[in-house]
């Protein structure tokens, strides 16, 4: 059988029974975590101020800071913390679920930058795709979920000064990079891959899953196939951190983009989804591809490919 982090021996308890546990030890934290933060914001601003926040009253004079005290409590900290305490404290292997290993070769993360480049116009063509979808009444909670995601970034990259362009680049950009790919890519991937015993299957549920976790509906698409090249990034190469790097770049990049538009010192408006041609979208599916195809080769020469049931490499 060929070597794969996914292979080597884990925790008997059944993979199903594993994400039942992780999905449960999961709602536990956010529950707890969101309780924290609302108490800590309101012992520092008050009741009001943290019902106006909820309510996405962002005239409220403390609205930001509430926001940010509930973003850190109640959405990172769980998110870094399940992981965690199910690696080492539940199945006791953090090597195999996690994977913060540095055993892969460096030159992958600039195949990785390269993939994200090009990258961008497959994923305007995506957003604009989603962006057609048409939603019956009953579904209208989806838009209205949309609407409060946008208004929320709004308040979250109001960046002022560099000193705040440097703050959301590492709390927007390299924090939720580093926790949600310990959380998907990490834990959930590899409990699919051993629930599945594919890994392609496994890398696409746990896409799904990522891309419906962020409550954006009308960017599902974009952040699945986002989801999908996170998922093949940590499965050849063995290592949580091509991923994270990938996931960093795509954030940060926005960040950036936000802050120069802001400040004028650029013209197009990030949040425009019609910057490229149809051109540049088959450009950009085709150079993903075989980018894609050149990871796989650089990442066969350290570590063997992962592997089904059977020993197989998979594609």
């Amino acid at each position: 059988m060929i070597d794969s982090p996914y292979n080597k021996p884990y925790n008997q308890i059944h993979p199903g029974l594993q994400f039942l546990i992780f999905s449960a030890l999961f709602l536990l934290v956010l529950i707890v975590g969101n309780l924290i933060g609302a108490a800590i914001a309101a012992a520092l601003y008050g009741v009001n101020a943290v019902t106006d926040a909820l309510e996405l009253n962002l005239t409220s004079p403390h609205a930001a800071a509430v926001l940010w005290i509930l973003q850190t409590t109640g959405t990172t900290f769980p998110i870094i913390t399940a992981p965690v305490i199910f690696a080492v404290l539940i199945v006791r292997e953090p090597a195999g679920y996690i994977k913060p290993n540095f055993k892969f070769k460096w030159t992958l993360l600039l195949v990785v930058l390269a993939v994200m480049f090009f990258s961008n116009p497959a994923i305007e063509f995506l957003s604009n795709l989603n962006q057609k979808m048409v939603l019956p009444p009953w579904l209208k909670w989806m838009r209205d979920s949309e609407d409060s995601a946008e208004k929320l970034m709004e308040v979250m990259l109001q960046m002022k000064t560099i000193p705040g362009l440097i703050f959301d680049v590492l709390l927007i950009g390299l924090v939720p990079a580093i926790i949600e790919e310990f959380m998907f890519r990490g834990v959930l991937q590899t409990i699919f891959v051993r629930w599945t015993k594919n890994t392609h299957v496994a890398i696409w549920i746990t896409a799904i899953l990522f891309s419906a976790f962020h409550m954006e509906f009308f960017g599902f698409l974009p952040r699945l196939l986002l989801g999908a090249l996170f998922g093949y990034f940590v499965a050849w190469s063995g290592s949580i951190w091509p991923a994270v790097w990938a996931h960093f770049l795509n954030n940060a990049t926005a960040v950036i983009a936000t802050y120069l538009y802001q400040h004028k010192h650029i013209k197009a408006n990030p949040d425009d989804q019609h910057l490229f041609n149809t051109l540049s979208y088959l450009i950009s599916f085709a150079l993903m591809f075989n980018l894609l195809l050149l990871y796989r080769k650089i990442a066969s020469k350290k570590i063997n490919l992962p592997a089904d049931i059977n020993g197989e490499e998979l594609g």
